[in-house]
């Protein structure tokens, strides 16, 4: 799963540091989400989303489809 975290946290001026403590999480899953090897727990995603005010599917993009 792609995702834009980086995108998200750079336009506010933080660093990984300061969006891990604003989570409550480490530095080391800031990056390695945004460095896409480890997709966070659905509660952490949904952090994520209402601390930038965005949905979750503007932070995290998923290309599965169903069949039909």
């Amino acid at each position: 799963m792609k995702n834009r975290l980086r995108e998200q946290r750079e336009a506010r001026g933080w660093s990984q540091g300061e969006l891990a403590r604003r989570l409550g999480v480490s530095r080391q899953t800031i990056n390695a989400v945004e460095t896409d090897k480890y997709d966070p727990s659905l509660p952490l995603a949904l952090r994520m989303a209402k601390l930038f005010a965005v949905a979750v599917t503007e932070i995290f993009i998923d290309s599965w489809e169903p069949e039909n």
